[in-house]
């Protein structure tokens, strides 16, 4: 797997308290962007494209569906996206993103966690500059296949990575849609596809009391319901 998914953890538990959460941030998504534009997935791209990401991530037909019927029936509801960036235990470093209907207690949950961990909250660009902003695919392929697919398609991107009949493909966010729209007419399922933060560099954290620190820090934002991604820097 490629390493930008290393630091996207929260849908790879199964447990019944992350397929919850998992609901919750695709519910709320797709909700948005359904009362953005249209609530028709075929007229409306951004829609259809958070729903493939949530059925990729296994949401029911069920949640998707309550969420674009609760933008049709004109609920009020309204969801601000925040970004929140930290500093944790053994130099970590943390992008913690939002999607919530209170700001303020967003702002008081994630705070409380960085204390309790013994790290504190920046002020914005503090972190971000640590950080690439990209766009992410992983393809199950060989890498023969995938330059020959950018090649014909007029494909920039900025790195690849190929590892046991994968390959993943970092490009930028503007170009998300091209390499989407061009993947699904050349037939290449992706097994992940995102737009995230990805470190430039990683730390690795030796300290026992600072390591278990730094994972009931990072448990504990990915519990936050109003937290929708976390990203950081630790191997």
């Amino acid at each position: 797997m490629g390493r930008a998914f290393e630091v996207r953890k929260v849908a790879m538990a199964k447990t019944a308290a992350v397929k919850s959460k998992v609901y919750s941030k695709y519910g709320k998504e797709i909700y948005m962007a359904a009362k953005a534009g249209t609530p028709d997935p075929d007229t409306n791209v951004a829609l259809r494209r958070i729903i493939e990401r949530a059925k990729k991530e296994q949401v029911t037909a069920d949640v998707i569906k309550r969420a674009i019927e609760k933008a049709i029936g004109g609920s009020e509801e309204n969801y601000t996206e925040i970004r929140y960036e930290g500093f944790g235990p053994g130099n970590s470093l943390f992008i913690v993103e939002c999607l919530t209907d209170n700001t303020n207690r967003s702002l008081s949950d994630v705070r409380t966690l960085f204390n309790k961990a013994y790290g504190k909250l920046g002020v914005s660009g503090s972190v971000l500059h640590q950080f690439e902003h990209r766009a992410v695919f992983e393809v199950p392929t060989t890498e023969e296949k995938m330059l020959e697919f950018l090649i014909e398609n007029d494909i920039n991107v900025i790195d690849i990575e190929a590892e046991d009949e994968k390959v993943t493909i970092y490009a930028d966010p503007s170009e998300y849609g091209n390499i989407k729209d061009a993947l699904k007419t050349a037939g290449l399922e992706t097994t992940q596809d995102a737009i995230m933060f990805i470190p430039m560099s990683e730390v690795e954290i030796t300290d026992p009391e600072d390591l278990a620190k730094f994972e009931r820090l990072l448990q504990g934002l990915e519990d936050l319901d109003d937290v929708s991604n976390v990203y950081h820097n630790v191997k």
